[in-house]
């Protein structure tokens, strides 16, 4: 089975910034179509970037502008690096290939806590 693995979390100051990277083993086709989804306390999880396989990529409205996402092929990994964060990006933020179909299956990664401090 596909393995997603988020690292990169922590605590920052708003304002500050942290890159977080979903590695991806086993059937590292999965790879390349990465969506990031982030889950506060007593909200529904929501969508905050994708890149797809030809490298295109999407962000949610609350990430414009100071997300960017990314893809190293050669590491099976993507990144997203967070800057200008402020208190209300706290949350678990998860990784999920957006591949439905066998290997990938649409896994989901176990997450990584991000606080912010304003």
């Amino acid at each position: 089975q596909v393995q997603l693995v988020e690292s990169g979390g922590g605590s920052v100051q708003a304002g500050g910034s942290l890159r977080l990277s979903c590695v991806v083993s086993i059937y590292t086709t999965c790879v390349y179509a990465i969506d990031w989804y982030r889950q506060a306390p007593g909200k529904e999880r929501e969508f905050v970037s994708g890149i797809e396989r030809d490298g295109s990529t999407r962000y949610a409205d609350s990430a414009k502008g100071r997300f960017t996402i990314s893809r190293d092929n050669a590491k099976n990994t993507v990144y997203l690096q967070m800057n200008s964060l402020k208190p209300e990006d706290t949350a678990i933020y998860y990784c999920k290939t957006d591949i439905t179909i066998w290997p990938c299956f649409g896994s989901w990664g176990q997450g990584t806590q991000v606080s912010v401090s304003s």
